[in-house]
C-alpha cells in the first residue's frame, strides 16, 4: 500500500534551510578554515584502563595496600571496577586494618574484600565472560578462582611483589590450566595527573543544598 508513497511534501513558501547565507558565488572575501587533526597524544587503552585500577584503588581505606581492578570487554567498554575493602555494611572504624596480631582474627585477612572479588560482582549483571581485567597486584589464588570462574580470559597486572607465595604460584597453575592469559601492563606514560580545580578565571555553579 505503500508502493507509490515519495515522502512528505512540504509548501512551496517554506523558507531554505540555507536562507541568510550567502551563496558559494557571493562577491567578498572568503574565510579561510584551519584543517584540524586528531590529537597525537591521546593514552593507550591499557594506560587508560590501568589509571581507572589505580584512581579506584583510591578509594581504599587499608593504610597498607591500596587495590583497584577494573573489567573492560571486547568492546574496550567497562563493566565493572572495585577495590579492596571490607564488606558493606561492615563498619570501618570496628574491624582490624592490621596485617599482623596475635590471632589472625584481629588482621584484615579474614575480613577484606579484594579489589578483582569487588569488581566482579559489581558488574551489575554485565557479562564478564570473555573480559580482561586490569589491576595493580597480580591476583591472588582466591581471586585467581573467581576471575576463572567468572569467565575472565585475560589478566593485565601491574605489581608482582607476591610473585614467589605460595598464593601467587597457586594462581598461576590456575590461569595456566584455565587458559587464562596473564601479562604485565608496560606502560607508555610514566604518570597522569588529573587536576580537580577549575580553570583560573572560571566560576563554578553554586552547590544548592536540599534543604535550600
Amino acid at each position: 500500500m505503500h508502493d507509490n508513497y515519495s515522502g512528505p511534501s512540504f509548501p512551496s513558501s517554506s523558507p531554505s534551510l540555507n536562507s541568510g547565507l550567502p551563496s558559494p558565488s557571493s562577491s567578498g572575501p572568503k574565510r579561510v578554515y584551519e584543517v584540524a587533526t586528531k590529537r597525537p597524544d591521546a593514552i593507550s587503552w591499557d594506560d587508560y584502563f590501568m589509571s581507572i585500577a589505580h584512581l579506584s584503588a583510591l578509594r581504599s581505606k587499608d593504610p597498607s595496600t591500596q587495590v583497584g581492578a577494573c573489567i573492560v570487554n571486547e568492546w574496550n567498554r567497562i563493566v565493572g571496577i572495585g577495590y579492596n575493602g571490607f564488606p558493606a555494611g561492615c563498619d570501618d572504624d570496628r574491624l582490624p586494618w592490621s596485617r599482623e596480631a596475635e590471632s589472625e582474627l584481629d588482621t584484615k585477612y579474614p575480613y577484606v574484600c579484594h579489589a578483582e572479588m569487588n569488581a566482579i560482582l559489581n558488574t551489575n549483571g554485565a557479562e564478564s565472560k570473555g573480559c580482561r581485567i586490569y589491576v595493580k597486584l597480580f591476583p591472588c589464588n582466591e581471586c585467581a578462582k573467581l576471575i576463572i570462574q567468572s569467565g575472565i580470559r585475560e589478566v593485565v597486572y601491574l605489581s608482582d611483589k607476591y610473585h614467589e607465595t605460595d598464593s601467587c604460584k597457586a594462581s598461576r597453575v590456575l590461569f595456566d590450566m584455565s587458559g587464562v592469559r596473564c601479562r604485565r601492563h608496560e606502560p607508555k606514560i610514566g604518570e597522569i595527573r588529573i587536576d580537580l580545580r577549575l580553570p583560573e578565571g572560571e566560576k563554578g555553579t553554586k552547590q544548592i543544598n536540599d534543604d535550600g
